[in-house]
């Protein structure tokens, strides 16, 4: 199964993660990084790995980008596994991976992630699962607020062996990051028909609650208290984003209201 896989890696700036991440499916024959435009030492790192294939496309969206990336693997690439720049994919999935034998009626493997800081695993996150290995035929991305949905055709099975989520990028980095995304996840909930939206969406569409359910959500049911400094930096990060999200959504009801 392994040698069926064309690893698709997207890129900007990932200095601080690429090799990690490269070290995790260096048993894949054949890895495409697609980057935005890195100006740090991406470009450089990946250059060290010989399997690696490096492609620079312009950023629009995640949409438009990740299906660029499908486009890039070719029709010859029949499985796809599509990682972030900080995922790492360990010896236990990947043991995992090469043991399916997946029927005709599967499409893809759902994953599920151990969220890290600096290394450290946290006892819980709000990282959902997600489909990251499927046939690369008749799939393709969907752009759903900030980030992307992938569609398939079939059904999607789960494993067992979670992903690393393991970011170690600046702080200053994440900051600027999520401004852009609160403002495509506000366009997102506030277009988006009442009744299409799932039950948390809809308590973010209302702008107040989600930042303080986030904070005890995450503190005290998922438990990140007891992991120290590490897990008060992730409930601090999940508020924060949460906070900003409401802020976008509360700043254009009153503007509405202005010009009413």
């Amino acid at each position: 199964m392994l040698d069926r896989i064309t690893v698709l890696i997207l890129t900007y700036n990932e200095e601080h993660n690429i090799a990690r991440t490269l070290d995790g499916v260096s048993w894949a024959k054949r890895i495409v990084v697609v980057d935005s435009g890195s100006t740090d030492a991406t470009a450089e790192i990946v250059a060290g790995y010989t399997q690696a294939e490096w492609i620079v496309h312009p950023f629009d969206n995640h949409e438009a980008q990740w299906n660029f990336g499908l486009a890039q693997c070719g029709g010859s690439a029949e499985w796809i596994l599509a990682l972030d720049a900080d995922y790492v994919v360990g010896y236990g999935l990947k043991d995992e991976i090469a043991s399916l034998e997946p029927s005709s009626e599967i499409d893809g493997y759902r994953v599920s992630f151990r969220y890290c800081v600096f290394g450290r695993a946290l006892r819980g996150s709000l990282y959902p699962p997600i489909t990251v290995l499927f046939r690369h035929r008749g799939a393709r991305y969907e752009q759903v607020g900030h980030t992307q949905r992938l569609v398939l055709g079939g059904k999607v099975d789960g494993l067992q062996s979670p992903i690393d989520h393991d970011d170690r990028k600046p702080l200053a980095r994440w900051l600027a990051s999520q401004q852009k995304y609160a403002r495509l996840e506000a366009d997102h909930l506030l277009s988006a028909p009442l009744a299409e939206l799932r039950r948390n969406d809809r308590i973010r569409r209302l702008g107040w609650p989600a930042p303080l359910l986030v904070f005890f959500y995450t503190l005290i049911i998922k438990r990140c208290f007891l992991d120290g400094w590490s897990g008060w930096f992730y409930v601090l990060q999940r508020t924060l984003a949460e906070t900003m999200i409401a802020l976008e959504i509360v700043y254009r009801k009153l503007r509405q209201e202005r010009s009413a």
